[in-house]
Parts: structure tokens; sequence; C-alpha cells
């Protein structure tokens, strides 16, 4: 394991080393320990600044797991996860304002991660409220409502009342309303049809350039992680088995699941 000198300017924004997460599971007797699930075994990865990086893999392949121990959202076994040099850990809200403020998330269901009971002006609000932030906080959202396209008067509308792409929208006006430098999208698209899909993709790499941000993507769409992300790492079992450029990895994989995974992508061959 290297050390990481966060003073140098090609030191990653994000970067866990080591990761580990394992479950202990319901006993089978009450003589017996529970069997021991390992969801992710030693991962290393780091996300630069203004760098898109995918996370790519089957459903249960850890994935997610790695997402939530580096947004300090649970605790590793082993490891350790620093932004911009500073570690992490989950710990009381208020000790881990300082990250919250510099990171954004947007969630896989763009119905289920927003508040029925909450207007779309409270809810892409409520970053600056939990935050603490000063400014015009109406003001702050009809901005960010019009940058994500949609319309200012959008922020009298409830959840329900917009399509699956207009909602989804709305989530990533909220993950960017306090000016984060991190957005991670946890299979930010898979609720969406194929058309409403390109056009969220198309606003998630301008947001990225306009705004300066990191991403880190967590996605099985082998296409979507071809068209956003600069460097891609493939996880299968709880294990990162290959990572590098995407292009280079997608054109020549070295790994057998990574081949399987490609191969398994449609074509119109």
């Amino acid at each position: 394991m290297t050390d990481l000198d966060p003073t140098r300017a090609d030191a990653p924004l994000l970067s866990g080393r080591g990761l580990s997460r394992t479950f202990t599971l319901p006993r089978r007797s009450p003589f017996q320990p529970g069997p021991v699930r390992h969801a992710l075994v030693d991962a290393d990865l780091d996300v630069g600044r203004g760098e898109s990086v995918a996370l790519i893999g089957e459903s249960g392949s850890g994935k997610s797991t790695l997402v939530r121990l580096l947004l300090a959202l649970d605790r590793p076994t082993a490891g350790t996860v620093t932004f911009d040099g500073r570690e992490v850990r989950p710990d009381r809200a208020s000790r881990l304002r300082w990250f919250r403020r510099r990171t954004g998330v947007v969630l896989q269901d763009p119905y289920s991660s927003l508040d029925p009971r909450m207007r779309v002006g409270d809810v892409v609000a409520e970053p600056l409220r939990l935050l603490h932030l000063p400014g015009d906080h109406p003001g702050m959202v009809a901005e960010v409502l019009e940058r994500v396209g949609l319309d200012r008067r959008d922020v009298d509308a409830w959840p329900h009342e917009l399509s699956g792409g207009q909602r989804q929208r709305v989530a990533l006006a909220r993950a960017v309303v306090h000016g984060p430098e991190l957005l991670v999208g946890d299979e930010p698209m898979s609720a969406l049809d194929v058309t409403v899909r390109a056009q969220v993709l198309a606003l998630l790499a301008e947001l990225r350039d306009d705004l300066g941000l990191s991403l880190l993507i967590v996605s099985h769409d082998v296409g979507l992680v071809q068209h956003l992300s600069d460097r891609v790492a493939v996880l299968q079992g709880g294990r990162i088995v290959e990572q590098g450029v995407t292009a280079e990895v997608l054109a020549r994989p070295r790994h057998d699941y990574t081949r399987r995974l490609i191969a398994s992508v449609p074509t119109l061959d």
C-alpha cells in the first residue's frame, strides 16, 4: 500500500485503500456462530479531480457496498477512505458535514428517492438546510432547476405530478445545489426508458463539464460506462478484478469476467 500525499496536484480527490466488508449471517444453530459473508475484499479505488470513474459488475458483485464505504454510510471491516487527503469515517452527522458538503448522491429510483410529502422546491433545498448553508435558498433552487432543464415554476409541483425523467432531473438538482466536488450515481438511469436515459446521460456529462465535477458512477450498463467514464473498475464476487482506462479495458479486457460482461451487451448485429 502506498501513502498518498494530498499536497500533490495529481493526488486523488477520493481514495479507498484496502477496503473490506464482512457480514455475519444468522446462526444455523444456537451452538455455532453464524457464517461470514465477504461482501467486499481488499478493494483499492481512486477518483481524481475532474475525473469520471465507473464501477461495473453484476448484481451482488460488491458495487453498492464499495460506494457505501466510500461515502461513509457504512463502516469498513478493514481499510481507509480519504477525501482530499482527510480521512473519512462513519460518524455523527455534525462531524461529517464537511464531507457531505463536498459530495452529492443520485440514487437509482427517481420516485422513491424523493419524499412524496414535499414539493419540488423543498426537496431540492433540503441539502442547503441540512448543511446549514447561507444564501438565497429560493434563488439557488430556481437556478439549479433551470440548469437541469426544468422550469422555475416546477418548485411548486409534487413528485407524483412529474415524469420519471423529470423526477431524476429533480434528484440531480438536489445532488448539485450545494456545489459539491464529487457526484456519486448509484445506477442513476436503470429505472428510466431508453429515450429518457439518453437525455439524462447527456445532462450528467454537461453537469460534469460545466461544474467541474468528479463522477463516481455505479452501473451494470457497459454502454453508459463507455460514454461517461474515463476509468472503470470491474467487480466480481466482492473483488476488483480489473481496472484501468475505460477505452482500453473495454477494447482489450484482461479478465475473463470482464470479457463476459462486454459480450453480454446487446448489439444491432
